[in-house]
């Protein structure tokens, strides 16, 4: 099983970026956490991070070619890129849509995402935790669990 997990604009300043809404944890500290999670599981799970609109969904396009699955945290995207739901569309791939933080207790306009609709599940408000619970509902819909 292989899985790609994308996120979005501004996490690669996780640890510096308003811990007391994120988290202390670096983006490096959690890629390691996931990926030896994964391989827990045996899980080939891959990580990128891009500020780029076009860049996470070139990212989305090239997963179509080896991944079997996509775990997204969007980001600001989250409420505005209809671009990068198409490309979730399209690429035929289960996907979850992750955040660390409760974004439907936050900012009026964190509240919708206009991502979801394209994801099996919207997983938010658990911090780093987030991800590892998009990963088992990932690994349990491609075990058809």
């Amino acid at each position: 099983m292989k899985i790609l997990v994308i996120h979005g604009p501004n996490l690669n300043l996780l640890g510096r970026r308003e811990p007391g809404i994120y988290g202390t944890d670096t983006l490096a500290e959690i890629d390691a956490e996931l990926v030896a999670y994964g391989k827990e599981k045996g899980i080939d799970l891959r990580t990128a991070q891009d500020n780029s609109e076009g860049a996470i969904i070139d990212l989305i396009h090239e997963a179509m070619t080896w991944a079997d699955g996509i775990i997204i945290n969007p980001a600001a995207y989250t409420h505005y890129s209809y671009a990068i739901y198409d490309a979730l569309r399209a690429s035929g791939l289960p996907s979850v849509e992750v955040h660390l933080s409760a974004i439907h207790r936050r900012e009026k306009f964190r509240a919708h995402s206009v991502i979801a609709p394209a994801c099996l599940e919207q997983i938010a408000g658990h911090g780093k935790r987030s991800y590892f619970i998009a990963i088992d509902v990932l690994y349990r819909y491609l075990n058809g669990d």
